[in-house]
């Protein structure tokens, strides 16, 4: 570092404006263009900034070791008494009984709804495709999809065919047990339910039975039990004779 005891005390000022970027426009271009051209006054301006930083350091370490000395040398902490941590201790005891209580029913009570699902859930075996027209070509080009597991493929074709006819009961059930195929129960809720409102539809019994299913791998015993009650499938009977259990 070179020696500064002969910087002015309008160039210090300048030098801590600009540290402290409270310049104004005119006067940061002018020293800007000067720290560019100028090496000697960069020179100065770096060594005043290093000055500058160290008085600022020197005087938070003044301020924090005040700071230090005005703090009690020992902090006494209450020891609570053998009563209270005891109360404590039971209190933190029970919830923690309830907590893995509760929990345990949750989990096999999942566990017992899942399995059930597992077991009583097979997507429809879908429509024949065997056609000879073109009528309906892209529902049946799609059914080929689903009935070969590609339920996203025959989701995606069906679901541009509803753009259309967003009322075909046939078209909404096959989305919805598509959809439920697909591990996407809350979709298949919607379609699945538009379908059940149509008393004429062929297909009611099957739709109320894969509702069933759907609001059961949802978690919703209630809603699952009635629509098992409304279909007249054997598997319906089946699974809701074992909810009722």
């Amino acid at each position: 570092m070179k020696d500064n005891s002969n910087i002015t005390q309008e160039q210090l000022e300048a030098i801590e404006r600009y540290t402290n970027n409270t310049m104004s426009g005119e006067e940061l271009q002018s020293f800007e263009e000067r720290l560019q051209t100028d090496v000697e006054f960069k020179a100065l301006v770096d060594d005043v900034q290093t000055m500058l930083l160290g008085i600022e350091a020197q005087s938070l370490k003044e301020q924090l070791d005040e700071f230090h000395e005005e703090l009690p040398k020992t902090q006494v902490i209450e020891e609570p008494s053998s009563k209270v941590r005891s109360f404590q201790f039971r209190k933190i005891a029970v919830a923690a009984v309830l907590v893995i209580a509760l929990g345990s029913f949750w989990f096999l009570n999942q566990n017992s709804n899942s399995s059930l699902y597992a077991k009583y859930f097979t997507p429809d075996p879908g429509l024949p495709t065997t056609m000879s027209t073109t009528k309906n070509f892209e529902f049946y080009d799609a059914m080929v999809n689903y009935k070969q597991g590609d339920y996203k493929i025959a989701i995606k074709k069906w679901e541009k065919l509803s753009v259309k006819a967003p009322d075909n009961d046939t078209l909404n059930y096959f989305l919805g047990v598509a959809h439920l195929a697909n591990k996407n129960e809350k979709t298949a809720i919607g379609f699945l339910e538009k379908t059940t409102k149509n008393p004429q539809f062929i297909l009611l019994n099957d739709a109320y039975f894969y509702l069933g299913l759907s609001y059961l791998k949802e978690g919703n015993i209630e809603k699952a039990k009635a629509n098992l009650k409304q279909s007249s499938v054997e598997n319906s009977k089946e699974l809701l004779s074992k909810l009722e259990d």
